[in-house]
């Protein structure tokens, strides 16, 4: 049974590993995900045979119902996890996307917390009832024998690999915690329950730096002196106040980077659990999560020109600047109709898509690919600019073109369409806004001052779907709608698509 679970677990690293690098690509990412998910299926189907394993060879009494008992479970664990995973995947809304992203990073957080915990249970538990066995046989052939049998468990409470394996326990529980509760708060600020500007008061660096310095006091202590039993809880709600108060500081504007942070305390809490488990595969999967983690979330930073410091501590967006149009002469935005539009659309040789959250809240991502479809039977070159850290989540508009199938092809970043930006006759912009804010470039008192931005405000043309002239997520306002070239075009963004669509189909 040993065999075959070690036979699975390494085909469920095999599976990670392949299912990670096939995510990296939109052609393979969909087999990715399944493969990722029969290495999961791998792994937990394993774990299956080692707990019965262990419980079979357990020499106590009860041992017959062990294996009936720890089967139970997991079969109830896989249960509630079916009936709440199939329905959660089918019917998230795209919109809602970034939200349960945010959810899974909490609850792998919270597995993580309470694996260090029942981990240190278990071994206290052990540690007494080994103390009270050696004591029961004190001076007897049997002591020895006793205390050899549970050396293992000793060596969990103290000295040498105890200390270790009690520092791993103590990481997964802060890890964990601090990701659960950063995560429900970057939940809360996604779903609009939670303000998305930053929460911020006088001293709030010193007292978050406050609290962490006591919280790993306490790491201290639980490590040297596993027996103190107030430590634990104290660590697990601290560790749950520390998440609150990292992630409540960071404006809505930043949570793509907050979100692939989160992933990556998800991954790293995993990889302590494993070293308080002596579980290899755990270790593993957390350090692939944990690194992939910290290199979309350095690649979020690079696509914002802004430090990890500068998100986590400047409290993004609780400065805003003004718009173009209430800085001196009052200004008005030019607006038109999708009649309107249609003609220069019709006529345009090059259209710039730019897609924003606005497409996913309208859920208008298939009426876009018919409207390019269309503009390319009619002669058009048709690209999409996707920015880094456009919508809610590290890519969540690939996700929204995927869906739609968009060709790979027809994706284009920023640095391959800003150069030749004066040649396009139209840049459609729909629901993005900070990532196409001018300011970005051209007022250094803006907080999006040196971002690398679409710079739709050179094209020929700019047509702009929004419902309003209200600031983006980051609070922040927009000049390029009230620039010469640009024109709002007011309303839903699918309903607007659709009837430009309905257009060309009447021409």
């Amino acid at each position: 049974m040993q065999v075959l679970a070690t036979i699975l677990f390494v085909l469920s690293g095999i599976g990670f590993i392949l299912g990670l690098r096939m995510l990296g690509r939109a052609e393979t990412a969909r087999k990715g995900n399944l493969v990722s998910a029969a290495g999961m299926g791998s792994a937990v189907l394993g774990t299956l045979l080692v707990i019965l394993d262990e419980r079979r060879g357990m020499a106590i009494e009860g041992a017959a119902n062990a294996s009936s008992e720890a089967l139970l479970y997991v079969a109830g664990g896989l249960l509630v996890g079916v009936l709440v995973g199939i329905p959660a995947a089918r019917l998230v809304k795209m919109t809602s996307m970034p939200e349960m992203v945010a959810i899974f990073n909490g609850f792998g957080g919270a597995a993580s917390l309470l694996v260090g915990w029942g981990t240190f249970q278990r071994a206290s538990t052990s540690h007494r009832a080994a103390r009270s066995a050696i004591d029961a046989v004190e001076g007897s052939p049997v002591s020895v024998e006793v205390s050899s049998s549970l050396t293992s468990w000793l060596g969990a409470l103290g000295g040498g690999e105890g200390h270790f394996i009690a520092a791993t326990i103590f990481l997964a529980i802060l890890i964990g915690g601090v990701t659960f509760t950063g995560s429900l708060i970057a939940f809360g600020k996604l779903s609009g329950f939670i303000p998305t500007r930053p929460v911020l008061y006088k001293g709030q660096n010193f007292v978050n730096g406050l609290l962490l310095l006591i919280i790993v006091g306490a790491g201290v202590l639980l490590v040297m002196n596993p027996e103190e039993s107030w430590v634990l809880p104290a660590c697990i709600g601290l560790s749950f106040v520390l998440g609150v108060a990292a992630v409540i500081p960071i404006g809505g504007g930043d949570m793509p980077v907050v979100i692939s942070l989160l992933n990556s305390y998800s991954g790293l809490a995993a990889c302590a659990a494993g070293f308080a488990t002596n579980n290899l595969l755990l270790i593993i999967v957390g350090a692939l999560v944990g690194a992939s983690g910290i290199i979309l979330t350095r690649i979020m930073c690079l696509a914002m020109n802004r430090s990890l410091t500068n998100v986590l501590f400047s409290g993004f967006g609780s400065v805003t600047t003004q718009a173009a149009g209430e800085k001196g002469e009052q200004k008005e935005a030019r607006s038109m109709g999708p009649g309107e539009a249609y003609y220069v659309l019709e006529a345009a040789s090059s259209v710039l898509i730019v897609p924003g959250y606005g497409m996913a809240v309208a859920q208008a991502q298939h009426a876009v690919k018919e409207l390019a479809d269309r503009l390319e039977a009619n002669g058009c070159e048709v690209k999409f600019a996707v920015h880094p850290v456009a919508g809610r989540m590290p890519g969540h508009m690939n996700v929204l073109l995927a869906e739609a199938n968009v060709p790979y092809e027809q994706l284009a970043e920023i640095d391959d369409v800003n150069p030749s930006m004066e040649t396009v006759d139209v840049a459609l912009v729909i629901g993005a806004n900070d990532v196409v804010n001018p300011d970005a470039k051209n007022e250094p008192s803006s907080p999006l001052y040196g971002m690398p931005i679409v710079e739709v405000d050179r094209a020929r043309n700019v047509f702009i779907l929004k419902r309003s002239l209200r600031s983006g997520f980051a609070g922040v306002e927009n000049p390029l709608f009230f620039l010469e070239n640009a024109t709002m075009i007011f309303g839903d963004a699918k309903a607007t698509i659709e009837a430009l669509v309905g257009e060309f189909k009447s021409d």
